[in-house]
């Protein structure tokens, strides 16, 4: 059988995307891996995730967030995975949180989506939400824990914890601080303020703005940039930033890093791909 959870319609607090895979009933579609609410694939360095449940806004129930766990960690663990994109199915939303059923009947671990954007915002690899339409609730923060993101236009996001009377979990609103500062998330979080494609862009909240109609190509033309660049050097940069972020950068770490780039093979081939004035093929060591 297959997990999966049809949920209601929902806003809840934190929600991730992957893959979600139980015993049998696992088709293999076109390379991806599939069931009927979520979708993973890799082609080439680029690894992308698809929620695919749009009858239900993309909403997430607790398995799925456990199935998003265990496929994290397999795509932290393969080498070839060079950056991930996280999506959407349908044109409407591009997640609506977690599902109000499960939360109010009890069934959803606050824990489990903790560790789960958790481990989605510490990947090491960079990270791009493609944002197919809408995001409420648990989705804002989930694409939050993306390091880019691309909307489009005539999309709308809103947390409506507060409209719940929900108090959005610690990690939660230590991120949207982190991210976009402490008064743009009193607008978020305490004033359930929703928010146009301009004004998410406006914010900060979004770094690419497009029409629907451009946003695969656009994404794809991210990933595939970002794919191209000195994988040690990315990933070296991505881990001290993140450390800036949240104000407390690990000097021994940095150092260790910066060194490790210093003695690479791949700094060795990106200095002759610019003398030779042709494409670098890095390695990742």
């Amino acid at each position: 059988m297959v997990c999966l959870l049809s949920t209601v319609h929902s806003l809840g607090m934190i929600v991730v995307v992957n893959v979600q895979l139980c015993h049998t009933g696992l088709t293999i579609l076109n390379g991806s891996k599939m069931t009927e609410s979520i979708l993973y694939s890799r082609t080439g360095h680029v690894g992308r995730l698809v929620l695919n449940n749009p009858e239900r806004h993309n909403s997430l129930g607790q398995e799925q967030l456990e199935g998003i766990q265990a496929r994290l960690a397999e795509v932290s663990e393969d080498e070839q995975v060079r950056v991930l994109i996280i999506t959407g199915a349908g044109e409407k939303t591009f997640c609506a949180g977690a599902s109000l059923q499960e939360l109010s009947a009890g069934q959803m671990s606050g824990d489990c989506f903790q560790v789960t954007t958790g481990q989605l915002a510490e990947l090491a690899i960079p990270t791009i939400c493609a944002l197919n339409g809408n995001v409420f609730g648990g989705g804002v923060e989930l694409a939050l824990c993306c390091d880019f993101r691309i909307g489009i236009e005539g999309s709308r996001m809103r947390v409506p914890a507060a409209a719940i009377g929900l108090c959005y979990p610690l990690s939660g609103i230590r991120r949207f601080v982190e991210c976009l500062g402490v008064n743009l998330a009193k607008r978020i979080l305490v004033a359930s303020e929703e928010f146009d494609a301009e004004a998410m862009l406006d914010i900060g909240f979004l770094d690419h703005l497009v029409l629907p109609g451009q946003l695969e190509e656009t994404t794809n033309d991210l990933a595939q940039h970002i794919a191209g660049l000195a994988p040690l050097a990315v990933r070296s940069m991505k881990t001290i930033l993140q450390q800036a972020g949240a104000g407390a950068i690990d000097s021994a770490q940095a150092q260790a890093l910066s060194q490790l780039c210093l003695d690479s093979e791949d700094l060795q081939e990106g200095f002759s791909a610019q003398r030779e004035k042709r494409r670098p093929l890095f390695k990742g060591v």
